[in-house]
């Protein structure tokens, strides 16, 4: 084992995009397990859109990541010690476990995962935060019912690629937003939309006329801003708008733009609800029993921006998410 665990610490509040000098490189000794815990080594780090409001200094479902301490992540370890009796050397583990070479941990909120049966970086995606994401926000939130029409913001990235062929396994047309040409072409080529805009080239308004002309029935927002304002124009009797992000507005330095269209919920007597998948925790098993059948009948093809680097690397690799730079769950693979 490594004399030396690297990890990115915070060390300055964000305002706006956050820049190279928020963040503190900083390094020291890997500690031992102690009695109950096991050491780990980390192979993929998520990269989440989420990470940007943990940074802010604001209440939300979870609290802010403190000046100085290890940025939070979720990641794949593999246990290289063990004091603990549920795990061994060599087990493959899921867990929050920080932006960081090296861990310790008790155990708490960690889960065993079987890499034989899929990659580490599918248990931070499809068959992780992101899937659950899609599938709660779909089916629980979302209410969705065979034969609706379903309109996907943020297709391309990690929960709406998956969210929008859910929809397409339960029998929907699916429409998505995304940017880019190439990106459009993935969503109707290889996943199965039936649709794509590309919010970059095409006018939203009159493109979702034409995708969904007889109304959205379940809009699933990962971008919020313009878009979400845009949407909420074209809702269908009795609609559910799932507010599952706002991406587009991160990393604003002024207040979140609001929906002006809102009273569009009133008109077509509609509901938007927001979540937070942590809230589902007990029913992961369920889910992710049904999305691996999903991707096993090659129903749910799973998309993956994998990136080979170091921890160091991490503070670049985040920004490409707010550049829409990547295709799919965006992970940072040490090597």
């Amino acid at each position: 084992m490594s004399a030396t665990n690297r990890q990115i610490r915070l060390a300055a509040r964000p305002v706006g995009e956050v820049k190279p000098e928020d963040w503190e490189h900083h390094a020291e000794p890997v500690a031992e397990p102690g009695p109950g815990r096991f050491a780990g080594r980390t192979r993929v780090i998520s990269l989440d859109p989420a990470m940007r409001g943990w940074l802010d200094d604001r209440p939300s479902y979870l609290p802010p990541v403190g000046i100085g301490e290890v940025m939070r992540a979720g990641s794949v370890v593999e246990v290289t010690a063990s004091n603990h009796p549920d795990f061994r050397p060599g087990d493959h583990v899921v867990g929050t476990f920080g932006v960081q070479e090296y861990v310790v941990s008790d155990g708490r909120g960690a889960m065993k995962v079987d890499t034989s049966l899929a990659p580490p970086s599918t248990y931070l995606g499809a068959l992780g935060m992101p899937g659950m994401t899609a599938y709660f926000g779909l089916l629980d939130v979302g209410a969705l019912r065979d034969g609706e029409t379903v309109v996907v913001s943020g297709a391309a990235g990690a929960v709406g690629t998956i969210a929008g062929q859910i929809a397409k396994a339960k029998g929907c047309r699916v429409v998505g937003i995304a940017g880019g040409p190439e990106k459009c072409a993935m969503l109707t080529g290889e996943l199965g939309f039936d649709a794509a805009i590309d919010y970059r080239a095409e006018d939203v308004k009159k493109a979702l006329r034409e995708h969904a002309p007889d109304g959205i029935d379940v809009y699933f927002d990962n971008v919020g801003g313009d878009i979400l304002d845009t949407a909420l124009t074209r809702l269908a009797m009795h609609a559910r708008v799932v507010i599952c992000g706002a991406i587009s507005q991160y990393n604003n330095a002024s207040p979140v733009k609001g929906p002006s269209n809102y009273l569009s919920l009133l008109v077509r007597r509609a509901r938007m609800e927001g979540f937070v998948v942590f809230d589902y925790a007990k029913r992961y098993a369920e889910a992710a029993q049904e999305i691996s059948a999903w991707i096993g009948a090659g129903r749910i093809k799973v998309k993956e921006h994998v990136v080979k680097g170091t921890v160091d690397d991490f503070p670049a690799t985040l920004q490409m998410l707010f550049r829409g730079e990547n295709v799919g769950k965006l992970v940072l693979e040490l090597v």
